[in-house]
Parts: C-alpha cells; sequence; structure tokens
C-alpha cells in the first residue's frame, strides 16, 4: 500500500521506521512544524521529520492541516491510507474520507480507556496493572473510531512514564504491520468502542507535577513515575524546587505530611497523608540529578524539616 505517515514525536518513530522496512511504501510524511528549543532557541525538528529525511523521504509540515492548502497537499500524495501516530492535530472529515482504506490511528492505550493527550503517563499515575496499543479507524471524535486491533503490555512494578512509553512505541510499530494486510484483504473486523467504559487522559502541564504531601504514599510514588521524564514531579526544600525522580512507599504510620520523618545514609523519608516515602534519587534546583546518598554529602537534611510550600 501507498501510506501516507502523519505523527510528531518519538512514540511515532518506530512505526515509521517499521513501514519504511516493510513491502508498503511511505510516500510522505505530515509532521509539526519545527520549533525553538534550549537557551539559544535554536529551531529543532520532530523526531519524525529526523526519520523521514534519513530516507529522503518528502516532509509537509503544516500549522494547520485543515486549512484548503493542507487538504490539496494531503491530496497529492495519492496514498491507500494514512497512519496517524501522536500527530497532534485534529483530521477533517474531508481529510479522514480522503484516501481509499481511509486513516487509521496507533493509540498508546487500550481503547476507549485513556483517550486523549497523554494516554501512557496516566496509566502509570492511576496504577494501572496493564496499558497496550490499539490501532482504530479514525473517525470526527477523539480516539472514538472502531478497534481494529489491540495489543495488551503488561506494567512492571516500577514502570516510569518514559518506560513504558518505549514499551509501547515498540508495540505500536509491530501492531501496525499485523493490520495493514488485514485491511487490504478486507478481513479486519472493526468493533465498536463501549462509550460506557471510556475514560480521558487529558493533556500533562508542570502543575501536574506539584506534590501534595497530604496524598497517601502510593499514589504520590506512582505520579513520580508516571510523570517521569517529563514534566517530572516536584516539592520545594528551603525556598528551592527538588524533583524527585525515585522512590519507595514505605507502610507505616506517617507524622505531618511534608515532614521528614527520617535520614539515613541513603534516603530522605518523608510522612504524606497515609505511609511514608523514601526518596532514592533527587534533584534541586539548578544541580545535577542525584542519589540522595550523593545528594547528602553536601546537604544537610533533619528530622521535622518541611518540603513543599
Amino acid at each position: 500500500m501507498k501510506i501516507l505517515f502523519m505523527g510528531t514525536p518519538d512514540f511515532a518513530v518506530g512505526a515509521l521506521e517499521a513501514l519504511i522496512q516493510s513491502e508498503h511504501e511511505v510516500v510522505g510524511v505530515v509532521t509539526q512544524p519545527d520549533k525553538p528549543k534550549g537557551r539559544g532557541k535554536e529551531m529543532q525538528f520532530p523526531p519524525v521529520k529526523e526519520c523521514a529525511l534519513k530516507y529522503n523521504i518528502p516532509v509537509y509540515q503544516p500549522v494547520r492541516v485543515k486549512t484548503p492548502e493542507g487538504v490539496e497537499m494531503l491530496r497529492s500524495f495519492g496514498a491507500d491510507i494514512f497512519v496517524v501516530a501522536a500527530f497532534g492535530q485534529i483530521l477533517s472529515k474531508e481529510i479522514l474520507d480522503m484516501p481509499k482504506y481511509g486513516c487509521i490511528n496507533i493509540h498508546a492505550s487500550l481503547l476507549p480507556k485513556y483517550r486523549g493527550a497523554a494516554p501512557i503517563q496516566w496509566a502509570v499515575i492511576d496504577g494501572e496493572k496493564q496499558s497496550g496499543v490499539t490501532i482504530q479507524q479514525m473517525n470526527e471524535g477523539i480516539d472514538t473510531g472502531d478497534i481494529l486491533l489491540k495489543a495488551v503490555v503488561d506494567l512492571d512494578p516500577k514502570e516510569t512514564g518514559e518506560s513504558l512509553y518505549e514499551k509501547l512505541s515498540k508495540t505500536g510499530a509491530e501492531l501496525i504491520l499485523q493490520v495493514l494486510p488485514m485491511i487490504e484483504a478486507g478481513t479486519v473486523k472493526p468493533e465498536k468502542q463501549d462509550e460506557a467504559l471510556s475514560t480521558h487522559a487529558g493533556k500533562l502541564s508542570k502543575a501536574l507535577g506539584c506534590i501534595d504531601w497530604k496524598k497517601s504514599a502510593v499514589e504520590i510514588e506512582r505520579l513520580i513515575r508516571g510523570l517521569n521524564s517529563w514534566p517530572s514531579a516536584y516539592t520545594s526544600f528551603k525556598g528551592k524546587t527538588l524533583k524527585i525522580w525515585e522512590a519507595d512507599v514505605v507502610e507505616e504510620n506517617a507524622g505531618e505530611p511534608g515532614s521528614v520523618a527520617e535520614v539515613t545514609k541513603t534516603e530522605i523519608i518523608v510522612n504524606t497523608g497515609e505511609g511514608k516515602l523514601a526518596l532514592k534519587t533527587i534533584q534541586l534546583e539548578g544541580k545535577k540529578r542525584m542519589s540522595v546518598k550523593d545528594f547528602l554529602l553536601g546537604y544537610s537534611v533533619e528530622a521535622g524539616e518541611a518540603l513543599g510550600n
């Protein structure tokens, strides 16, 4: 099949690479515009664009793909199907109906659960034991189209947003190669989504990472893992932001939430609303990420001191 690929971040690169290496023909790639990044504000290519250029595949970067000019550009590729993976723009009905086999989306959850922008991170934050990838036939809703194929992925006890991101990217690449021959042969059996089971995974924000120490140690530890590596979970310590990258739950009765219960050579143990949290890897504002053991070589932390505002 002739495929027009639409995607932007690292998550989509695995699927694009798989399609390029397959018997199918990737006739073009559509991705978001370049963005300035870092202190120097140098323009940076989206990961999908970097991949496409490596293989000399034409790249189109519309600010809004739904404009008349954008629609005509998409039509000019003459693709049989559009494969979408974390593209970042909503497609109009005109675009959805354009290719022979329509548009299919690689979504990083077991639909209808976790529709929306950040299904990977929310699965970790919510304490799910399983996640996965769904290939769905796109319609005008947000992740509401018929399910074509699913794959389940188990979460490790210490799964992070970043590690699950990598797992599901690989799974998505495998699944897209399985479903395309089924679509072309007409053997795929679309399944309607059960609206009663749908949940929403909203966008991540930096504010989401601010730790509320009144919550339980279990909830906070999941937040830390889910927001690793972005936007990260954080608190404050002596007037500075303190990011927390790794922690363990300690099942004990806790004192005042946010207060330091104990300091060992390798851990700072903090009281929460329920249980305690043993901080293992942290990063003080302006410093590198480091183990608590290394942090304590240069900073004094004592029982009774408070974290948070």
